[in-house]
């Protein structure tokens, strides 16, 4: 069964990294979950997610294919071998061929990294709470820990939710514009008191801080896309009991 993807030419060019940013197309889940929902925490059958994460690691040939219990955190976990209890983390770094790192998301953010030449990948779950907080920043170091060096470092920002589709009201302003000094160009006005926040946007301003090689961004709106991506905002507009994950994957080629 073919799986679409989408990828990151910045990311595709490095020899020995394989990645993709996987949406809803090409499962088996049915329902408000059809068809490649690869989220562990969502109510689809265990049955149906396993499935369509093992469709995932066979499209970009990873052995093992592993998502961390995302908590909203600046956490990072060192992967030199498959868990079978997911750890409460945001972000997951790696030197070992084979693994594929997992990013759940259906709005916030994902960022995989690679310094090819050390051989060293990361992947990021950056939602406004995590990058606010430092994830990207703290996956950066994790990956220098392993032997990476920044100025190599490639950051690809995978589908997210975009300006144009999120709305936030003036109390979620000022909470950025406190803790986030030079924030006003990510917020544009919208109807009434309310503002569009770019996350994207975000998440780049983070990574240009961090003195990293090159930021990519594939440039795709999860919540405006309905036919390609999972939406939480888009199901909250919608009254949805619930929604599947999209999969962002990054791993060594063996």
């Amino acid at each position: 069964m073919a799986i679409p993807f989408s990828t990151c030419p910045g990311l595709a060019r490095l020899q020995g990294i394989a990645h993709g940013f996987f949406g809803r197309q090409g499962g088996v889940s049915t329902g408000l979950y059809e068809s490649l929902n690869v989220g562990e925490g969502s109510g689809d059958r265990p049955d149906a997610i396993a499935r369509n994460r093992s469709l995932v690691a066979a499209t970009l040939g990873a052995r093992h294919l592993l998502s961390c219990y995302q908590v909203h955190s600046a956490s990072v976990v060192p992967v030199d071998a498959p868990w079978t209890d997911r750890p409460q983390a945001d972000a997951m770094v790696t030197n070992r061929p084979g693994i594929g790192l997992c990013i759940l998301t259906a709005d916030c953010t994902p960022v995989l990294f690679a310094d090819a030449e050390a051989g060293v990948i990361g992947a990021a779950h950056a939602g406004w709470k995590g990058a606010l907080g430092g994830v990207l920043e703290a996956t950066v170091s994790a990956m220098t820990k392993l032997g990476a060096e920044r100025a190599r470092i490639h950051a690809a920002i995978g589908p997210t939710i975009g300006q144009a589709s999120y709305e936030v009201g003036p109390e979620f302003r000022d909470t950025f514009m406190t803790s986030q000094p030079g924030s006003e160009m990510l917020f544009r006005p919208g109807k009434g008191d309310r503002f569009q926040f770019d996350l994207p946007g975000f998440a780049r301003q983070r990574l240009d801080t961090v003195g990293i090689g090159a930021v990519t961004d594939v440039g795709h709106d999860t919540c405006a896309i309905e036919a390609e991506y999972f939406s939480n905002r888009r199901r909250n507009h919608r009254g949805e009991a619930d929604y599947g994950r999209n999969g962002s994957v990054i791993l060594l080629r063996d």
